[in-house]
């Protein structure tokens, strides 16, 4: 399988004053198409500005980042924003969901960016809310949601231009127990059919539903394990 995150010799530093504060630190990591990954670490370990860089939200200080082929290490604002709608789908732990919009018109958002027809738009929002379980919820703006179907909302959201990755972060932080369950099933169910997942969390159980850990800790490559045993909520 081919690989569609390579990161080398990846160094992010911040200018605090006269401070330089180092985040990450000479990280070399590839991601295949397909992987299930989850990037975990403590506050200050580096896990969030990673993130940030492979969700092309943040530049490099050093190093080459190329994602599905394409470098954008040295990419323009407006290349990156172009390559974050098309290649990135972005799952959060606050939702970011606009509130005036109902669920249909949240998931719709991203193809509004990339110029699809209205038509378009609706048909294929109307499919992926349908595929997370919320085809009866396509109506309601987000105060009449629960937490989990406002998660949905937004795996949805993130779903809707096919994107080559999906990236969470912290995406079962705000929500109980068993919400959480059925967010973790649904993940799984994105990566059965195909996608690209990498999940940060700071949450031990909820890493152990990816197939591969990655652990930081300032700002560097601690740990980088096969997960033999994956947590599995198909049929449970």
């Amino acid at each position: 399988m081919e690989n569609i995150i390579e990161l080398y010799n990846l160094v992010k530093n911040y200018e605090m004053g006269i401070q330089t504060v180092r985040a990450l630190r000479s990280i070399d990591m590839t991601i295949k198409k397909n992987e299930y990954v989850s990037i975990m670490g403590p506050s200050g370990s580096g896990k969030s500005t990673l993130m940030n860089i492979i969700g092309c939200l943040d530049s490099l200080t050093k190093g080459e980042y190329i994602l599905n082929g394409t470098n954008v290490s040295e990419m323009t604002d407006n290349e990156l924003a172009e390559i974050r709608n098309q290649e990135i789908g972005f799952i959060f732990q606050v939702f970011n969901l606009l509130p005036r919009f109902n669920a249909l018109d949240n998931v719709m958002l991203p193809l509004v960016y990339a110029g699809k027809k209205k038509k378009d738009r609706e048909e294929r929002a109307k499919e992926v809310l349908a595929s997370v379980g919320l085809e009866d919820r396509m109506n309601h703006k987000p105060n009449e949601l629960s937490g989990g179907q406002r998660q949905r909302v937004a795996v949805a959201r993130a779903l809707v231009n096919n994107p080559a990755i999906i990236l969470a972060d912290e995406p079962t932080g705000n929500l109980d127990t068993k919400t959480s369950l059925d967010i973790m099933q649904l993940f799984e169910n994105i990566h059965n059919a195909g996608n690209t997942v990498v999940l940060v969390t700071h949450e031990e159980d909820i890493s152990h539903h990816a197939h591969r850990i990655i652990r930081l800790r300032d700002g560097e490559t601690e740990s980088d394990i096969i997960n033999e045993n994956p947590i599995s909520l198909i049929n449970t």
